[in-house]
């Protein structure tokens, strides 16, 4: 690996920020609290803050909010030529069908956008960009990529790739990952990430453990020729602590054709078990699915 390819380590020597210092205020006032999330969430927060203001300023340029400009982009992304519906397009941007018809209320005042029937169905209409509206979008998208990449100026390509996986890991574990047909996946595993797992365990008066927690087993699938169990907390495969689904199929990947020693929390017990890939499906870690927000995050594997 060239030094091109490697992430840069000059953030060991960047000066205090912010949250630097408030974390050492609150180290002298409670010495014996963990504020490590602390520099991580603050950060996060912090962080988006000024990148929000930095986007807005060149939406503003176009005549645009930035709920207006992600409606804006969806549609050219999804609607082209013809349209698409507004359930559709609130799954795509995460919204209720209510919140997205509001979207498309301004962009249609704006010019930029119509409503027009559905030739399929009689009771349903399409939102499609106007010509104005896919002028506009011409216009705006190679500013908004540039203004970003600006943003993002401080950090090396390397460094950027780097973030941009770590951000995709934790993000994952928020909307929970699917594979590409439906039903279990090729481990026959429908678990909860970390997060829900602490907190469904201290629910009912159990140690916070930070794995995956079995929400369903498939019959006859790998996880069940494991032992697996729904209530079966993952928390170790093949040496590696599991923390994320990300994890687990970083484990399955490294066993190749060979089986997988787990270790399962069941109940304050650990339990050893070996897990055997199906060879014929393969785990595929990026399968994750984009239908809109869920009331609780779970991973398909």
């Amino acid at each position: 690996m060239t030094a091109q390819d490697q992430p840069d380590r000059d953030h060991d020597c960047s000066p205090r920020d912010s949250v630097d210092a408030l974390l050492a205020s609150w180290a002298r006032r409670r010495p014996d609290l963990d504020f490590g999330p602390v520099g991580v969430i603050t950060r996060l927060a912090r962080v988006r803050g000024h990148v929000d203001a930095g986007l807005e300023q060149v939406f503003r340029a176009f005549g645009l909010s930035p709920a207006d400009f992600a409606a804006l982009v969806t549609l050219a992304r999804i609607g082209e030529p013809h349209g698409t519906s507004q359930h559709e397009l609130a799954g795509e941007l995460g919204l209720t069908p209510g919140t997205v018809s509001v979207r498309v209320d301004r962009l249609v005042a704006q010019g930029l956008a119509v409503r027009q029937a559905d030739p399929d169905s009689k009771r349903s209409t399409l939102v499609a960009l106007t010509p104005a509206g896919r002028e506009l979008f011409e216009r705006a998208a190679p500013a908004h990529l540039a203004n970003s990449g600006r943003l993002l100026a401080a950090l090396s390509g390397p460094e950027r790739r780097l973030l941009a996986g770590l951000l995709r890991k934790l993000l994952v574990e928020f909307e929970g990952a699917r594979p590409d047909a439906p039903g279990h996946g090729p481990l026959g595993l429908v678990v909860f990430p970390a997060h829900v797992t602490i907190g469904m365990r201290a629910a009912v008066g159990l140690p916070r453990v930070a794995g995956l927690l079995v929400r369903s087993v498939a019959p006859g699938s790998p996880a069940a020729r494991a032992g697996l169990r729904p209530g079966d907390v993952l928390i170790e495969a093949g040496g590696r602590e599991i923390r994320s689904s990300a994890a687990l199929y970083a484990a399955v990947r490294d066993a190749g054709t060979e089986p997988v020693a787990l270790t399962v929390l069941r109940g304050q017990d650990r339990v050893p078990a070996v897990l055997s890939a199906d060879p014929g499906h393969p785990a595929d870690a990026s399968a994750v699915g984009s239908h809109g927000p869920r009331p609780r995050a779970e991973h398909t594997l």
